[in-house]
């Protein structure tokens, strides 16, 4: 998550038990995000808000070979990211480098790829941010962007209360600049950026108790963990009390118990940089 004039607060913080959650995410995620993302060896990437390297991984270990610039604000997440690489992938070329990504040292058409993943959805002015990346990328590169939306959410049991949890989910990142709604954007975000060749693809997870791995590993340890984590955060800006809060949080979990179901939507667009 980066850091810049047009920035949201980023709500989840920079704690280790969010360094954890993120890690899940990624590893729960990697098969439905990452199984169609392949750059050739030797290509230049740009990884933009690369974090805590939860999905940098992922990214070498689909592209093999790749030259990866991995650029995030923060000191710290750049240095877990770094230590994360360094025991998964030793051997990869990866250059780490702390910068706004609306002001990124370096020429146009510095990079073959861009990929940008859960980063535009905690921008005031994610157009802007497309626009300092289509900068660094040569003609006929290619953007790869994932993003999520928390509308696209279908539960059971089917609750009021897990429901206006979500709600509140939204409402606070929304006030804080973001949108945790911008999945469902992409295509005119990055056609209104000046990218061509626009393509979205969902990706929906879904877990029930048939599939017990995606149980823990999304729907309790990612989601319904980062649920839980904004209770201060509601309660502070006068959302919920903190008894209504607690039985959201509650019946949200019953989706991760027998009979419980939970789906969520990512989506996945690619494009390419325009020719001069």
């Amino acid at each position: 998550m980066n850091s810049t004039t047009v920035t949201a607060r980023y709500l989840h913080g920079y704690s280790a038990g969010e360094t954890r959650r993120l890690g899940d995410q990624a590893n729960s995620l990697a098969d439905l995000l990452h199984h169609d993302t392949r750059y050739p060896a030797g290509s230049r990437v740009l990884e933009a808000g690369c974090g805590v390297g939860a999905q940098t991984v992922h990214l070498l270990a689909g592209s093999p070979g790749i030259r990866l610039t991995a650029v995030d604000i923060s000191a710290e997440s750049l240095a877990t990211a770094g230590s994360r690489v360094a025991a998964g992938f030793p051997d990869a070329r990866v250059a780490w480098l702390q910068a706004d990504l609306h002001d990124l040292p370096f020429p146009p058409d510095t990079f073959d790829h861009v990929f940008v993943c859960f980063v535009l959805e905690h921008q005031s002015d994610p157009g802007r941010t497309l626009a300092a990346l289509r900068r660094v990328l040569r003609p006929g590169g290619t953007l790869t962007v994932i993003e999520g939306d928390h509308g696209t959410i279908v539960a059971h049991p089917e609750s009021a209360a897990a429901r206006a949890v979500i709600g509140h989910l939204v409402r606070l990142q929304a006030a804080a600049g973001g949108n945790a709604l911008l999945g469902r954007t992409l295509q005119p975000l990055l056609t209104a950026a000046g990218f061509t060749g626009v393509q979205v693809t969902p990706r929906t997870l879904y877990a029930d108790s048939t599939r017990p791995r995606l149980v823990d590993s999304f729907t309790r340890d990612t989601f319904i963990a980062m649920a839980g984590s904004f209770r201060a955060d509601a309660l502070a800006a006068g959302l919920t009390t903190a008894a209504r809060w607690d039985r959201g949080i509650t019946e949200l979990h019953r989706c991760a118990t027998e009979g419980g179901t939970f789906q969520y939507s990512f989506f996945k667009a690619t494009a390419t940089g325009p020719a001069c």
